[in-house]
């Protein structure tokens, strides 16, 4: 369990904060707060091919071409932990 415990606190560090320095325990929260976010929901895990632990909720038709989606979809880009970080899925044009 502690080798688990010290590899999570270390991707922590890593993606986190060693770049932003949090200037108080509220703004260390937050920023904690978002991080787990974005590592469950945006950040591709290894152990699960290209995929996240929360896959998102839509789902897209399949198409012929595994790189085209069809007009109706469009990219959006969402910015995480004060833009260090980029999401980016479908939605509906």
């Amino acid at each position: 369990m502690n080798a688990l415990c010290e590899r999570g606190i270390a991707t922590l560090r890593r993606e986190c904060l060693d770049w932003v320095v949090p200037f108080s325990e509220t703004d260390l929260r937050r920023l904690l707060k978002d991080w787990v976010q974005h590592y469950n929901r945006g950040r591709p895990h290894m152990a699960l091919g290209p995929g996240i632990p929360d896959p998102p909720s839509i789902t897209l038709h399949k198409s012929q071409s595994r790189h085209r989606r069809g007009e109706s979809y469009t990219v959006r880009a969402d910015s995480n932990l004060g833009g260090l970080h980029h999401e980016y899925h479908f939605v509906a044009a």
